[in-house]
C-alpha cells in the first residue's frame, strides 16, 4: 500500500518548523515512520498518521477518527491511527505532532 506523500510532507515540515534536528525517516508499517531521536515518532500508513503519544493513547481512543494500533493481533500501547479527516484540520494535526513529540521525550528506543 502507497502511503499520502502529501502528509509525509506536512509531517516533516511540521518537525522542521519546531526545530527538530535529529530525524530519520524508514520505510515501516507499509509507509514512512518519521524517527525522531532514534526513536519512533510519528508515520504515515496510507492516508492515516500513526502517533505514538504514549499513555495518553487510551483516552485518545475514545475521540472520533481514533483507532489503537494492532499488531500481530494485539493491541499496541502508546500508539494510535488519526483518520485523515481529523487532521486535515491544521490546528488538529498540530496537535496530534505535538502530543507525538512531547512523548518522544520519555520514549524508549527499539533495541537494535
Amino acid at each position: 500500500m502507497a502511503y499520502d506523500e502529501q502528509l509525509a510532507n506536512r509531517i516533516r515540515e511540521a518537525l522542521i518548523e519546531r526545530g527538530i534536528e535529529d530525524i530519520e525517516e524508514k520505510k515501516m508499517f507499509r509507509g514512512l515512520c518519521f524517527m525522531v531521536n532514534g526513536k519512533m515518532c510519528l508515520c504515515v500508513s496510507g492516508d492515516e498518521m500513526m502517533c505514538r503519544i504514549g499513555p495518553e493513547y487510551k483516552e485518545a481512543l475514545e475521540l472520533t477518527g481514533v483507532r489503537g494500533m494492532i499488531r500481530n493481533g494485539k493491541p499496541l500501547k502508546d500508539y494510535v491511527y488519526v483518520s485523515p479527516d481529523i487532521i486535515k484540520i491544521k490546528k488538529e494535526f498540530e496537535s496530534w505532532v505535538d502530543k507525538s513529540l512531547a512523548f518522544n521525550k520519555f520514549a524508549r528506543a527499539t533495541k537494535k
